[in-house]
């Protein structure tokens, strides 16, 4: 699969998957979709399999469980991690996809191309 993680990321999803308390199996579920100006939607948790229809993909040694559409919509992407005063949360920055424009919210996706999950409100599943 070519997906590329920078490494605040990968440490970012590390630290999700060793503290979600899911046992030594676990991996990050990430599920993606389009929508948004940035061009993609996401959300993502911590499980201890993956769920029926998931794929597990191990990219840059992290356990990944991706649903089919989010295979697809991740290829050529790089998932980065940022945090800063204005943004906190994983980032999608996709060559391919542009930013639509019209709605004047883009101030969540500064960069054409570029979509974040923030990490309030993640559900983390406690064994």
């Amino acid at each position: 699969m070519d997906l590329t993680i920078t490494p605040s990321a990968e440490k970012f999803i590390q630290r999700m998957v060793r503290f979600g308390g899911a046992g030594p199996d676990a991996g990050f579920r990430l599920v993606v979709s389009p929508g948004g100006c940035s061009g993609l939607a996401s959300e993502f948790s911590i499980e201890a399999a993956p769920l029926p229809g998931d794929a597990v993909v191990t990219v840059q040694g992290l356990k990944l469980f991706l649903p089919a559409e989010s295979r697809l919509l991740l290829q050529g992407v790089t998932m980065d991690f940022k945090d800063t005063p204005l943004q906190s949360g994983l980032v999608f920055i996709d060559p391919k996809a542009t930013g639509c424009g019209s709605c004047g919210s883009s101030v969540s996706a500064p960069v054409p191309g570029e979509g974040s999950v923030g990490i309030s409100g993640i559900p983390i599943k406690s064994v």
